[in-house]
């Protein structure tokens, strides 16, 4: 199941020429080309994707069925089992 991961994440950024890919301190594995992001995190076996928008506004997508939306620091997070949490300059929590 690893390795599929694994595969269909390359698959993603095989259309980008320029993805650099890295294993980062932790053990993941990190592809980027400034617009796009991807990866995975072999202890978890999570996969993650993300796109910014036009707008500068990040949505990350989860191989666990998460979505997050970001920008500058503030955020929201949808996850599979329906639970959202947000973090804004002043405050973070949620429901």
């Amino acid at each position: 199941m690893k390795i599929a991961v694994i595969i269909l994440t390359l698959m993603v950024f095989s259309t980008s020429a320029f993805a650099r890919c890295y294993t980062n301190a932790y053990g993941h594995v990190v592809c980027n080309n400034g617009e796009q992001a991807g990866g995975y995190n072999p202890n978890t076996g999570n996969a993650w994707h993300s796109e910014k928008n036009q707008y500068g506004v990040n949505t990350t997508h989860t191989s666990a069925g998460g979505e997050a939306k970001t920008k500058n620091g503030r955020g929201v997070y949808k996850g599979p089992n329906g639970k959202n949490c947000y973090k804004t300059a002043n405050s973070h929590g949620c429901n």
